[in-house]
């Protein structure tokens, strides 16, 4: 079973593990042992050549993210609020894509799906909480932006590095106290023997599916974090930015109004990038599953966990001046060593 398994035997494993005789002799309100990750339902033939492109978007989120930190963390011109929440934004991409696409890139490549269900439960505790706490920290860097247009004067008064500690322990605070939850909703469940979830990495609801027993309580609370979490953040940043656009097009010179049009664009990218592809999945999965294909659903669950981590430092590495000129005079200056 730990062996790498060929693609027609790998399926087979599927179908046997899925069927009612590979539950008969387990007890209805035992929690599985393992679990197994099949993978993008449909497209099995197909997965050596997704999992390229999965990898070279890794690989590129990887570099584009380790640079951004290295960049920051190095120069002290850039330990300003706005880059230490930028820092700590690469840092949450970095952890969101590492807990999942190394193991989907097994199951695709080496068809290695079998995960035990306590390790099902800690990547999907990973997946969720990084996910909340990332949001967290775009509701931040919005409240920094809102602070530096509006309130100029008290900036730095206002944004230490005390209080930008302390928003920074209290976005991990909340991720962990709204999703810790989910384990004891999943851990009640009996799941008479189901073992196979069509998906490359574990989350909330699809482990409840698999569940023989009634799973309202997991969707109801699901749906209360995404609405109180995710939903409440992205609302704030929409209300502080009204008040963000309002500052910008009151102030008197141009110049002025292009440089914080400018910063803000960058953050406004980073959001929608963020918010997009999580927003159109979560709403598909829970209200449109049986209208969008499962293969779908699939693809716009590693969408949210690929694209953000890639785009954000290009976006911000593109868009703002004062990163990319320490990044190329780092360039430069390795090149001289060398």
């Amino acid at each position: 079973m730990n062996q790498i398994l060929t693609g027609q035997a790998y399926r087979h494993k599927a179908l046997h593990l899925s069927s009612p005789m590979s539950a008969s002799n387990i007890s209805s309100n035992s929690l599985p042992d393992t679990l197994f990750l099949t993978g993008i339902p449909g497209l099995e033939a197909s997965h050596i050549w997704i999992a390229i492109p999965f990898c070279a978007v890794y690989l590129v989120a990887l570099a584009g993210n380790a640079a951004l930190i290295l960049v920051i963390v190095t120069k002290n011109a850039l330990h300003e609020p706005m880059y230490l929440f930028l820092c700590l934004l690469s840092l949450t991409d970095l952890a969101l894509s590492s807990t999942t696409v190394p193991k989907t890139l097994a199951i695709l490549w080496l068809h290695a799906g079998e995960i035990s269900f306590n390790g099902c439960l800690a990547q999907m505790f990973c997946v969720h909480s990084i996910y909340a706490m990332e949001s967290s920290v775009l509701l931040a860097m919005a409240f920094d932006r809102y602070v530096a247009i509006c309130n100029p004067l008290r900036y730095t008064t206002i944004l230490n590095h005390s209080a930008i500690g302390r928003i920074g322990l209290a976005g991990i605070l909340r991720s962990i106290a709204v999703v810790s939850p989910f384990i004891f909703l999943l851990k009640r469940l009996p799941y008479c023997g189901h073992r196979v979830m069509a998906h490359t990495y574990c989350e909330h609801m699809g482990i409840a599916r698999l569940a023989c027993a009634n799973i309202t309580v997991n969707i109801v609370y699901g749906l209360t974090v995404a609405l109180l979490a995710v939903g409440l953040d992205s609302m704030l940043i929409a209300i502080s930015y009204v008040f963000i656009l309002q500052a910008v097009f009151s102030l008197p010179s141009r110049d002025a109004r292009h440089k914080a049009l400018s910063t803000c664009g960058s953050h406004l990218g980073v959001i929608l990038v963020f918010y997009i592809p999580a927003f159109f999945s979560f709403l598909t999965h829970r209200f449109g599953r049986h209208q969008v294909p499962r293969r779908v659903h699939i693809f716009l669950a590693n969408l949210y966990v690929l694209v953000p981590p890639v785009l954000n430092p290009i976006i911000y590495g593109a868009r703002t001046r004062e990163i990319r000129s320490q990044l190329l005079r780092m360039l430069h200056l390795r090149k001289d060593s060398v």
